[in-house]
């Protein structure tokens, strides 16, 4: 990491008019994370140690994202939208601070990492005074096509302006630029907007910098950084992009997945090592994963917390707070919201834990209930270890049941529980003898009499 200081100037003024949508364009989520939020983590995995956001008129749901991402960056707005090069004037007051080195980045690129970001800096620490990220491609159209000559950067040709040599050039430009910051602010200045858009283009910059003997160099990245999002269609081929990397990376350090292509990460997921994930699993933002845990296929994790040796699912659903401690089993059609499963306890079918703590090695019979909602409030409850639930009982919250206690298969639990208790909370079974005869020939001979008579 170079030892300078540096600000990252985050573009995010634009409409985003081909989402059709309502959402700002940069809040539209990757891996469960808006795109901005990503650029923001490459920008301080990058070593940015001042933001600068720029955002449009009227962007106050940007404004507050960015705000709680990260609160130690400015927002600039950029009240007319006359291209790249103005964009970055709007945060002019951040560059006069004059951090050495200044990243250009947009927010509605999420893929790009750190690691790239570090090696343009690298450039301008090494004497570059720009340093434009660019990568290679078999399918150039579209993109501004980098002009070198001995080993510099002279000029970045948009397609429309390019001639049939250069619209042949697979190195193009990939919109992230590293600037030296000393006589950046006069550079930007002189951009002009003599265009068929009359836009003041930032690329511009490459072709001033080298009228000014100033050195301009070009960092190669990875294709899939480059990765714009303006549509809907954009947006998912950013999602399976992410989703790849994801998975490669798991399986990298220690996951096993069967089916990697139908298991679905989110940006801050943490699998640890020996962990079996089977087909169709889902991890929403907020899970981490321990070691040796077993994921079986169809189960929905998000916000939760699984320790080393737990089996999840089949068919499970972890929602936010669930707390899952070693060699837990949660079972097929088991849901788990914000409680405490403690080592060893089993919750197998059918069952919903809500707002509780399950003890160590306690067993929940299949189809139990904690009633945690009484429609104003939840409310707790505490299940001892050791203890057993029966089958298809419910327990009212809030209440309490003690340590190896017992509560009798179908029984509605009202009350507390002491340790080493059987509860039953049910009707006493009572047995008629011949009443399933008796009312069978009753109910055949009403029938045969309802029927018509032939005539």
């Amino acid at each position: 990491m170079p030892k300078r200081s540096c600000l990252a100037i985050i573009l995010a003024a634009g409409e985003g008019t081909r989402m059709k949508s309502a959402t700002p364009k940069v809040l539209h989520k990757v891996g469960g994370l808006p795109m901005l939020g990503h650029v923001l983590k490459a920008a301080a995995g990058g070593g940015a140690t001042e933001v600068a956001v720029v955002i449009g008129p009227k962007a106050d749901a940007v404004a507050l994202f960015v705000q709680t991402a990260a609160p130690h960056a400015t927002l600039h707005e950029q009240r007319e939208r006359l291209g790249t090069g103005h964009a970055v004037l709007a945060a002019k007051a951040a560059i006069a601070k004059g951090a050495e080195d200044v990243l250009v980045l947009f927010g509605d690129a999420p893929l790009v990492t750190p690691a790239t970001l570090v090696r343009a800096r690298k450039a301008l620490a090494g004497g570059a005074d720009m340093a434009v990220v660019g990568f290679r491609t078999q399918s150039p159209t579209g993109y501004g096509r980098l002009i070198e000559e001995k080993g510099r950067l002279v000029a970045i040709v948009e397609e429309k302006d390019a001639t049939a040599e250069q619209k042949r050039i697979g190195f193009v430009n990939a919109g992230i630029i590293a600037f030296r910051s000393e006589g950046l602010l006069p550079l930007l200045k002189k951009i002009g907007n003599q265009n068929a858009r009359g836009e003041y283009y930032l690329t511009d910059a490459v072709a001033l910098a080298g009228a000014a003997r100033r050195k301009v160099v070009t960092v190669e990245a990875d294709e899939h950084e480059a990765a714009g999002v303006n549509d809907r269609m954009q947006l998912s081929h950013a999602e399976g992009l992410f989703q790849k990397a994801m998975r490669e990376t798991a399986m990298e350090e220690g996951a096993t997945m069967t089916a990697p292509s139908t298991v679905w990460f989110s940006y801050d997921t943490q699998i640890g090592k020996d962990v079996t994930i089977e087909p169709n699993v889902f991890f929403g933002p907020g899970v981490t994963v321990g070691d040796n845990v077993v994921i079986r296929a169809n189960s929905h994790i998000e916000g939760a917390r699984i320790s080393s040796g737990a089996t999840i699912g089949p068919f499970a659903r972890l929602r936010p707070g669930a707390l899952i401690g070693e060699r837990v089993h949660i079972g097929n059609f088991v849901e788990v919201k914000n409680a405490k499963i403690d080592e060893g306890a089993k919750v197998n079918h059918l069952t919903y834990i809500g707002d509780a703590q399950v003890g160590a090695a306690a067993n929940i019979g299949a189809g139990t209930i904690t009633c945690n909602y009484d429609g104003f409030d939840k409310h707790w409850t505490k299940i001892g270890a050791g203890a057993f639930i029966g089958s298809n009982s419910a327990l009212v919250a809030p209440v309490t049941i003690g340590a190896g206690a017992n509560v009798a298969a179908g029984s509605v639990i009202t009350h507390d529980v002491a340790d080493d208790a059987l509860a039953v909370a049910r009707a006493r079974q009572e047995d008629k003898p011949g009443w399933a005869k008796k009312y069978r020939e009753r109910r055949v001979q009403e029938k045969a009499a309802s029927r018509p008579k032939a005539k």
